[in-house]
C-alpha cells in the first residue's frame, strides 16, 4: 500500500507581491510566481516524510495565476531545505547522503479563475524503512555496549565510535564501481553487512556520534590518490570544545593507520572540499582547529 503524506492543510501559498506577512526562518525565493508563507511548517513536514521513507509526498495548493514554469524551482528549494542540517541523528546529513534525489510530477485544474495544483514527489531512498529500523536497533545495542559514563568526554565518545567502525567495517571493493548498488553508501551497509565505501563509513560515523550527543558533519569533495588522479570522497568533521577536527576513518582503515584522526586542515592532505563546505560561511559556522587534537 502506498503511503502518502498529504500536505494540503499545511501549504499556504501567497501570490508574489500581494503583501502577505513573512515570518519564517527559511527564505524561499521570492522571484517566483508563488512562495511559501509558512515555509518552516511545510519544510518540517516534508522532512518528516523523508525521515519516515514515505513513498510519495503530495502537495496541493491553489493559486490565482499559472505557476507551471516555477514548479520545478519551488520543489528544488523545498527539497533542498528539507535535507538541511537539523542536528537530529536521522535527519540532515543522514537523509541527504542516503537519498538519490526524486521524481516530480504535477497536475492542475483551472476553475473560476483559480489554478488548483497537485504536485507529487517520489523520493529515491537508498534504504528501506525496515533496514533503517535495523540500523537504529543495532546502533542502540552498540552504544549501550560502550557503557559511557555521564562524565564521558567528547573525545572518549569519538574514540569509541571511531574504533568500532575501524574494527568492524571493511572497504567494499566488490561494489565500489557498481553505480546501482546503493547500500555501499549507507549506514546499513556499513553496520549490518560490515562493508561500505567512504560515504557509508561517514554516514555511520555521523549517525553514531549524533546519537551520542556529538556535533558532527559529513564533508564531501575529492581526494587525490596515489597515481595523482582524484576521485569522489567523503569524510567527517567533529567538534571537541569549540573547534572542529577532520576525521577520515575510511582512509585510516585502508592504510591501517590513524594519520587522519582528529586533524587540522593543515595536517589533512589530499582532501579537497566541495565548494559548499569550503565557503567562508561554512567555516564560520564550523571553525576548524589550527592544531591537531592532543589528549
Amino acid at each position: 500500500m502506498i503511503n502518502k503524506k498529504i500536505l494540503s492543510l499545511l501549504l499556504l501559498f501567497c501570490i508574489f507581491l500581494t503583501g502577505c506577512s513573512q515570518n519564517r526562518h527559511y527564505e524561499v525565493r521570492q522571484d517566483l510566481s508563488v512562495y511559501f508563507s509558512n515555509a518552516d511548517a511545510v519544510i518540517a513536514s516534508v522532512r518528516n516524510s523523508l525521515r519516515k521513507h514515505d513513498k510519495k509526498i503530495i502537495i496541493q495548493y491553489t493559486s490565482h495565476r499559472d505557476n507551471m514554469n516555477d514548479i520545478g524551482s519551488i520543489v528544488r528549494e523545498l527539497m533542498h531545505y528539507a535535507v538541511d542540517e537539523t542536528e537530529n541523528p536521522t535527519e540532515g546529513d543522514y537523509i541527504f547522503h542516503q537519498y538519490g534525489g526524486y521524481e516530480m510530477h504535477y497536475r492542475y485544474q483551472q476553475q473560476n479563475g483559480e489554478y488548483h495544483y497537485e504536485i507529487e514527489i517520489i523520493p529515491d531512498y537508498y534504504t528501506t524503512l525496515e533496514q533503517e529500523q535495523k540500523v537504529s536497533d543495532k546502533i542502540q545495542e552498540v552504544l549501550d555496549s560502550f557503557h559511557f559514563r555521564k562524565s564521558a568526554s567528547e573525545y572518549e565518545k569519538i574514540r569509541a565510535v571511531y574504533n568500532y567502525i575501524y574494527q568492524n567495517v571493511e572497504y567494499d571493493n566488490v561494489h565500489k564501481k557498481n553505480e546501482y548498488y546503493h547500500l555501499k553508501s549507507t549506514a546499513y551497509g556499513a553496520l549490518i553487512y560490515h562493508r561500505a565505501v567512504c560515504q557509508g563509513y561517514a554516514v555511520l560515523l555521523y549517525r553514531m556520534l549524533r546519537e551520542s550527543g556529538i556535533d558532527v558533519r559529513i564533508i564531501t569533495g575529492t581526494a587525490q590518490i596515489s597515481d595523482g588522479s582524484t576521485e569522489f570522497h567523503a569524510w567527517n568533521i567533529v567538534r571537541i570544545g569549540e573547534q572542529y577536527y577532520n576525521l577520515d576513518v575510511t582512509w585510516d582503515k585502508q592504510m591501517q593507520t590513524e594519520e587522519y584522526f582528529l586533524k587540522s586542515d593543515e595536517n589533512f592532505p589530499y582532501h579537497i572540499r566541495d565548494e559548499i563546505y569550503a565557503s567562508q560561511d561554512f567555516y564560520q559556522q564550523y571553525p576548524m582547529a589550527q592544531q591537531d587534537y592532543a589528549e
